[in-house]
């Protein structure tokens, strides 16, 4: 039988191949984005109670109740904005679910969606799962900044959607509200939905505010905001993030939401309604306890032969490795987890057209025993 595919470019993911040959290679594993440490313990102690208590059947499909009203708190306490529990917030598996149900609910065929290169590799084959086109915009380099002419001038009647995600991955980059003016300054007057990827937003250094979406009263008006309580949390195979959107607009992302995933992991919902009403702090605290990590590997690193780029905001540290190798960053990153002993991820993936640069990216939401002994390994080099 012949299958015609439908994501002829899809391929495994670069995050799986590179995880998959740290295993090979007994390599330290700085690629995929996740930490190494265990959530709080009180929120381990939640789930576990939730579950002894039969909170394991289904939760109501845009969430439970208690972890909405949670999500618009935080949201007017973080971001300044009142939002409707019941009507703006919805559960959903994690990030990328959120973001596969808001360009589902939203591109039709033959829309177009701007995106930023270097991209979150889930963003185009979802958009070309509509029959929609992603049209590429790549940020400035070495800052990763928007160009906001080259933005107004890929605007188009077919545009349907401008894509953003601050702090971006893989560059660290963050917006400011200048960026944000600019922005609202483009899709005024226009039926231009934004979809704002925000999962790494309580991770901004350096006592810079996150500039969400959500506190432009404009922008907040035609935006889906997706956000991730496994990045926030130190807990991403939960799977739960959440999406916050005007009603009307939320209305349309429930209607993809309840027939992708119907709901989210029950007992996990009941976890983190109670933790975020005990322990707000822990995500007003998560700035310094990453600048710290933040720090801490680039002074373990800094003897190496790796420039550091500098690190506004995320988990990751992009790294120019021309001191060391010239070749593509694919090729060097094979070479890097098969004799330097440490995964990282190259940008290549990340664009539609590379530029010829050497950066690859390096995660330092590790402990301190993993950072110490990749970085050992990287100063060799």
């Amino acid at each position: 039988m012949h299958i015609d595919t439908k994501l002829p470019k899809v391929g495994t993911t670069i995050f799986s191949v590179m995880s998959q040959l740290a295993v090979e290679h007994q390599a330290v594993n700085l690629g995929q984005g996740f930490p190494d440490f265990e959530p709080p313990q009180a929120l381990r102690e939640a789930i576990a109670r939730a579950m002894a208590e039969g909170r394991n059947q289904y939760a109501p499909g845009i969430g439970l109740p208690t972890l909405r009203e949670q999500i618009a708190l935080k949201t007017e306490r973080m971001y300044g904005r009142r939002i409707d529990a019941a009507g703006e917030v919805t559960v959903t598996s994690g990030a990328t679910e959120a973001l596969f149900a808001a360009i589902a609910a939203v591109v039709r065929a033959g829309d177009e969606v701007i995106v930023f290169d270097p991209a979150y590799d889930s963003y185009e084959p979802v958009i070309e799962l509509q029959g929609a086109k992603a049209v590429h915009i790549p940020l400035t380099v070495p800052s990763f900044g928007v160009d906001w002419q080259r933005v107004r001038d890929a605007v188009t009647p077919r545009t349907r959607m401008i894509l953003i995600n601050s702090p971006h991955n893989p560059s660290g980059a963050v917006l400011s509200a200048a960026d944000l003016d600019q922005l609202a300054a483009i899709v005024r007057d226009t039926e231009i939905v934004v979809l704002s990827d925000e999962v790494y937003e309580h991770i901004v250094f350096d006592g810079a505010l996150h500039q969400s979406v959500l506190r432009h009263a404009e922008l907040a008006a035609r935006s889906i905001v997706v956000s991730s309580f496994g990045k926030t949390y130190h807990c991403t195979g939960w799977k739960l993030g959440y999406a916050v959107a005007p009603a009307a607009l939320s209305a349309e992302f429930r209607k993809v939401h309840q027939y992708l995933t119907f709901c989210t992991f029950h007992p996990a919902q009941v976890a983190f309604a109670e933790f975020m009403a005990s322990t707000p702090e822990h995500y007003l605290e998560l700035p310094a306890f990453y600048q710290a990590k933040r720090d801490r590997f680039r002074a373990l690193i800094a003897p190496s032969r790796f420039k550091l780029l500098d690190v506004p905001g995320g988990y990751f540290q992009l790294v120019d490795y021309s001191a060391i190798r010239d070749e593509p960053d694919v090729t060097f990153c094979e070479w890097l987890v098969k004799q330097g002993g440490v995964a990282a991820i190259p940008l290549a993936p990340f664009y539609e057209t590379a530029p010829d640069t050497r950066l690859v990216r390096l995660c330092f939401a590790k402990s301190d025993a993993t950072m110490d002994a990749a970085a050992e390994r990287l100063c060799k080099l």
